[in-house]
């Protein structure tokens, strides 16, 4: 078994002792060395000193998405311009994106988490790792790229695309371990059975699939394709990149959560309290050793879970539940609230329909209407003769909805479209279609 037993089997209380010594040098660093952190503090009547125990970090002000584009491109930054090695960035949907640098110990840190995360979940020293994650300003690829070779794997920085090579280097390379985002391989897998080729001969044995929620039921699709064991990894920009949480290949059930690294808490978004462990509510986390941008309850979005104990992994860390969504990807439908991921779980259970699907949000009158577009399987297709028309897929649009309505308690328009009609990702799938701004243009309301 490789991890550092030091960080990941250290007793509870020892690891308490030990966030509090880093968690109270971090809030030292933001008060003196970032002016937005000592001007937020004080606004909230806090300073350092009153941070005492890990319960103290409630009195501490949260840090929103908000505040990182506000202090683009470097507000935000503790060292000196000299000290920074490299800079990332998330994508700006509406202006400027949110910018992260690292100082060399930061790379080093970041390193270290990933491969203990690569580590956890299957990966070993001298084998080959096939990183099918997205470079450039995005740390998927890099995060995963330098935790493989600090863990001795043989890494191909393929990232996303061009997925027919992809299938050839898989074949050629022999590695044992596959990262993307669960959509993007699925869109490999589904190119090798239009090439005749049966995914699970491949040399692959674990994937460590991440950057978007996905379901327990994509898990199971995932790993029957492959033959392999599926691990969620979890990490944000903001706070670091992936190598944050992992999960152990031998339990497959939670999250351990690097400990040594961050402080872990989970709030309710509407109160900003928080909420007792193994209940859900809003992850907000802290860096505790990044020296470059060091990140004070950052309130993530993330919908998830915590609890402590030891696995039978032999990690004693933290665990957090598999994200269920993110709070601004939550629909309200008539009332009712549901994730995404939610009707995922349920198309998966419907043999005949593809894993891939699209909802589209838009507007009859006054109120919200959720679509939902999804693909027929191959097969069945050819077997009721290329005719969507047909009896069998009218019971089955009946069925799915019936499911939908049981399960999600929504009612929703399902449109059972022909195979390959989603387009494919090569990244992050896009999973909802907001047609409303485009229906007001339109005049649709």
């Amino acid at each position: 078994m490789i991890f550092n037993k030091e960080a990941e089997t250290m007793a509870h209380n020892e690891m308490k002792a030990l966030q509090l010594k880093k968690l109270k040098e971090t809030v030292r660093t933001a008060y003196q060395k970032v002016p937005f952190y000592r001007e937020s503090f004080e606004k909230h009547r806090v300073v350092p000193d009153d941070i005492q125990s890990l319960e103290d970090i409630t009195r501490l002000p949260f840090t929103v998405k908000k505040d990182l584009r506000e202090q683009y491109p470097f507000g935000l930054f503790a060292v000196d311009q000299k000290e920074i090695i490299r800079l990332h960035a998330s994508s700006g949907t509406s202006g400027k994106p949110t910018v992260v640098g690292y100082t060399r110990r930061d790379i080093e840190n970041w390193s270290e988490a990933a491969a203990r995360a690569i580590a956890a979940a299957g990966g070993k020293p001298g084998e080959v790792l096939h990183n099918a994650y997205g470079y450039g300003l995005f740390t998927g690829g890099l995060g995963i790229h330098y935790g493989s070779e600090k863990l001795g794997m043989a890494t191909v920085p393929v990232s996303g695309g061009n997925t027919e090579r992809q299938i050839m280097l898989i074949e050629d390379f022999k590695p044992t371990v596959i990262t993307g985002t669960p959509s993007y391989i699925l869109n490999i897998i589904d190119t090798m059975e239009r090439m005749g080729k049966d995914p699970r001969k491949a040399s692959l044995k674990y994937g460590i699939f991440g950057a978007e929620p996905w379901s327990e039921e994509m898990r199971h699709e995932l790993e029957e394709k492959l033959a392999i064991k599926a691990v969620d990894i979890y990490g944000l920009s903001e706070v670091m990149g992936p190598g944050v949480a992992i999960e152990c290949y031998q339990e497959q059930n939670g999250l351990h959560i690097m400990d040594d690294l961050f402080y872990v808490e989970v709030i309710d978004s509407d109160t900003l309290e928080p909420v007792p462990d193994g209940q859900t509510g809003e992850l907000v986390f802290t860096s505790l050793t990044k020296e470059a941008m060091p990140v004070i309850r950052y309130r993530t979005g993330d919908i998830a879970s915590i609890k402590k104990g030891q696995c039978s992994c032999g990690r004693t860390t933290t665990k957090m539940s598999r994200v269920k969504g993110r709070i601004d990807d939550m629909l309200i439908i008539r009332g009712v609230n549901v994730f995404p991921s939610e009707i995922e779980n349920v198309l998966l259970t419907v043999k005949e329909l593809q894993p891939h699907y699209q909802l589209e949000l838009s507007k009859k009158g006054r109120l919200d209407e959720l679509s939902l577009n999804v693909e027929i399987r191959p097969e069945v297709y050819q077997a009721i003769g290329h005719h969507l028309n047909h009896d069998a897929v009218i019971h089955l649009k009946r069925r799915v909805c019936h499911l939908l309505k049981s399960k999600c308690l929504i009612s929703i328009n399902v449109n059972i479209l022909e195979p390959g009609s989603i387009p494919r990702s090569e990244g992050k799938a896009v999973r909802i279609a907001d047609l409303r701004k485009k229906d007001l243009a339109d005049g649709r309301v």
